[in-house]
């Protein structure tokens, strides 16, 4: 994982659409953008998740500039989660889906002998896409 830090929200997007991110938040609110997690594709090799704080959630701007919206699905009347939950939740299933992309589409590349250095260095490539 990378974690850069910005002084402006306006410098981070410049920063990610000049390196090709994909960039998503978590907001239940712009429903043009919207996806529900689960049904959602997360194996971009380069892909910004935003989390905002429980009282005022993604800014503006980010929810502008993001690409989709991330809405995980609640029954209820329940809108929001705290951060730390929906951090969780949203980061533990994008990990599994893209794990799963890495064993599952890219099995056919694998051959008995260096099993190992192939799925080590594709799943280097997802958590490092600096490389």
């Amino acid at each position: 994982m990378f974690v850069k830090h910005f002084d402006t929200v306006k410098e981070c997007i410049e920063h990610l659409r000049k390196n090709l991110y994909t960039i998503a938040v978590t907001s239940s609110h712009d429903k043009g953008k919207n996806v529900d997690l689960y049904e959602e594709e997360f194996t971009q090799k380069r892909l910004a998740v935003w989390f905002g704080n429980e009282a005022r959630g993604v800014s503006g701007e980010a929810i502008d500039a993001a690409d989709i919206c991330i809405r995980i699905p609640m029954g209820g009347i329940v809108e929001s989660l705290n951060l730390g939950t929906s951090t969780g939740i949203v980061l533990s299933f994008i990990s599994y889906q893209r794990l799963k992309f890495v064993f599952t589409y890219k099995k056919a590349r694998i051959k008995s002998r260096g099993l190992g250095k192939l799925i080590t260095r594709s799943w280097k490539d997802f958590i490092n896409p600096h490389r």
